[in-house]
């Protein structure tokens, strides 16, 4: 089992809260890691019929027989039980529960009004590459990885991206989908999709979106809300400050996995890949996705954003450091140039800001202190976040 850096996370909590909540994508590993770390617990999976309707008619039937500390799976499913949690988790010091599910908001609304207080929140995604590195070395190319993907299936079972998401997808479509909203139309939905993927690190504009799909503009906001919901997308918001200037004060699009991307884009191999005109906005995607994972790792929140003036200068990614901001460039490029700096350099100006303070990530395999800030290569992510 390839070790992921969140457990320690969670362990460092028990005894301290009643009942941890652990949330993120379907098949990001969920269920293993949470086997693997409390086997001690009886364990009850909401997805499974016979089970759930029990749960459903006598839900004090499942407290009395197995007790006050168990796994409850896709609670989602069943979420009148967390009223009857609410209530143990008051009386018994000793109950200890384990809560999980695939449906973000969905179930983080339901916990937020019945166990506010009670529980530790934990965010599990797909493996990052840090996690990867001990059991398989990176390939020198970040385009394999931008490809394959990181969902833990493709890697325990050896799976193609062509074996593993298109079924995904199919099953996402009609079971996921369907439990948040009666979709009517599931290829259209479907379609809408694959837009949004082609839409990878752009300023979320609904009218664009709607037009491309063919659907209306409070059609498009409904299915985009439904994808956040269901963890296959996020939305990174901007940085307001406005440093004197007028700024973006819309959020921008990134999918929580770049394999599944390429998939919907249509990418049948790594030479597609290079070729794709947007392999950069992939490559931005997979960056700011491996410094979320960092933060919800060690059981944090990423404090990210974006900031772009109306001029069209941007920053790729702004980390709010707590007193201190630190404004990062993402390039694809291997080789260095002094472009990278470009936007950083702007960005110093207006926010008064010294310029070695600045970061670019990008595609080479070399760290370096230049002038005017820290040029990082992908592959030593790992050493700053």
């Amino acid at each position: 089992m390839i070790n992921r850096h969140i457990a320690s996370s969670i362990l460092a909590l028990r005894g301290k809260v009643p009942v941890f909540t652990i949330t993120g994508p379907r098949q990001s590993g969920k269920t293993t890691l949470i086997k693997s770390l409390f086997p001690d617990l009886p364990y009850f999976s909401m997805e499974t019929p016979d089970i759930r309707e029990q749960v459903l008619q006598n839900p004090r039937e499942l407290f009395r027989r197995y007790g006050h500390r168990m796994v409850l799976d896709e609670v989602q499913r069943t979420p009148d039980i967390l009223s009857y949690i609410q209530t143990i988790v008051d009386e018994d010091r000793e109950a200890f529960f384990i809560l999980s599910g695939s449906h973000n908001l969905l179930m983080l609304e339901n916990i937020s009004q019945s166990l506010a207080g009670r529980t530790a929140i934990f965010y599990l995604l797909p493996f990052s590459a840090s996690e990867l590195q001990p059991v398989q070395s990176l390939p020198d190319d970040y385009e394999n990885l931008l490809f394959q993907g990181f969902y833990p299936r493709l890697y325990d079972r050896e799976l193609t991206p062509f074996q593993f998401f298109p079924d995904y997808i199919d099953t996402y479509v009609q079971r996921d989908v369907r439990q948040i909203k009666n979709v009517g139309n599931l290829n259209l939905f479907t379609r809408f999709l694959s837009i949004c993927a082609g839409h990878i690190g752009q300023v979320v504009n609904y009218s664009a979106l709607a037009n491309a799909a063919g659907v209306s503009h409070s059609t498009a906001q409904t299915w985009l809300s439904i994808l956040e919901t269901s963890f296959i997308l996020y939305q990174l918001n901007p940085y307001f400050r406005n440093f004197n200037k007028r700024v973006t004060k819309s959020p921008k699009l990134y999918f929580y996995d770049t394999g599944l991307a390429c998939s919907l884009l249509r990418i049948t191999n790594v030479d597609s890949l290079n070729a794709y005109y947007q392999k950069g906005a992939l490559f931005e995607n997979f960056i700011v996705n491996e410094i979320h994972k960092s933060y919800f790792n060690r059981g944090e929140r990423p404090p990210s954003y974006f900031w772009r003036d109306s001029a069209g200068h941007e920053v790729d990614l702004v980390l709010d450091l707590g007193g201190r901001l630190l404004p990062i460039e993402i390039k694809s490029g291997r080789t260095h140039n002094n472009d990278f700096f470009k936007n950083l350099a702007w960005w110093s100006k207006i926010a008064d800001l010294p310029i070695e303070k600045s970061m670019v990530i990008y595609g080479g395999d070399r760290d370096w202190e230049m002038e005017y800030g820290q040029l990082v290569s992908w592959k030593n992510l790992g050493k700053i976040i």
